[in-house]
């Protein structure tokens, strides 16, 4: 009708927490691109192994930080400041989000590179990291990560693609974002680097999706015949924690003698 006031539309609730979120994303974004920490070694150098900064722990698909706490406080008994990031939508987003939130944490601990502990996909995350700047990372450990996917997120994304959401599809075998990550250096020069699996795993199948080129590989079994741990008892397995704990506190990262299994 002319001359009258133009009706606005109204916003349903799930567009605005589309855009909030948008927002929020963008937000970490500029965080992830903005914040290069200071004295750090040019990129392609090795970093300072003498230094041990922060432990930053990254939880895996899912985001459940329970597991990690308690390694966490085992490296605080060790002696070093350990911190759990969250991760934003229990992990379950585009891994890029979890990847912004990898570098706030970074950036907050202040100058110097950090120690990166990865918890299935959160190893996955700490390498999408540590590849935008090896430099800013000393160490890095995963722990039963799918870096070359599992295919059980396969399996999912086929029988059940609504359940299988974004870093679901990302960590199908040779997606494209893994196959982005393994096409070129597996493990940049600068940080050390340890992969760690259990060959009982069943969510990342193969369990050897876990190795790494250019790191010190880890199987459990064959450094302790018998030993039984799941994919969810990695973050809270003794023999782990001892292996993790030496892995960020020696002179450098080295393969571990089977004393850790006693």
């Amino acid at each position: 009708m002319a001359g009258a006031a133009a009706s606005v539309p109204e916003v349903s609730p799930r567009r605005r927490a589309l855009v909030a979120a948008l927002a929020a994303a963008l937000a970490l974004v500029a965080v992830f691109v903005g914040s290069r920490l200071l004295g750090s070694a040019e990129p392609g150098e090795p970093t300072d192994q003498a230094v041990a900064g922060p432990v930053l722990l990254v939880p895996g698909y899912g985001g459940g930080t329970a597991g990690l706490e308690v390694l966490a406080q085992s490296l605080r008994e060790a002696g070093r400041t350990a911190t759990v990031v969250p991760v934003p939508g229990d992990g379950t987003g585009d891994l890029a989000l979890s990847v912004a939130a990898l570098d706030a944490a970074a950036a907050a601990t202040g100058p110097g590179p950090v120690d990166v502990v990865g918890y299935s996909a959160g190893g996955v995350v700490a390498r999408l990291w540590a590849a935008q700047d090896p430099a800013l990372v000393r160490r890095v450990v995963t722990l039963g990560s799918p870096h070359h996917g599992t295919r059980v997120a396969a399996l999912g994304a086929a029988v059940a693609p609504e359940a299988c959401p974004v870093a679901c599809r990302q960590l199908i075998p040779d997606s494209p974002l893994l196959s982005e990550l393994n096409d070129d250096d597996e493990t940049p020069d600068g940080p050390q680097w340890l992969a760690l699996w259990t060959a009982q795993d069943q969510v990342v199948t193969p369990p050897d999706s876990a190795r790494l080129e250019g790191a010190v590989n880890v199987e459990l079994q064959q450094l302790c015949p018998g030993i039984a741990v799941s994919h969810g008892q990695l973050p809270v397995d003794p023999t782990v924690t001892a292996i993790v704990v030496d892995a960020l506190s020696g002179p450098e990262i080295s393969a571990p003698g089977d004393a850790v299994c006693a």
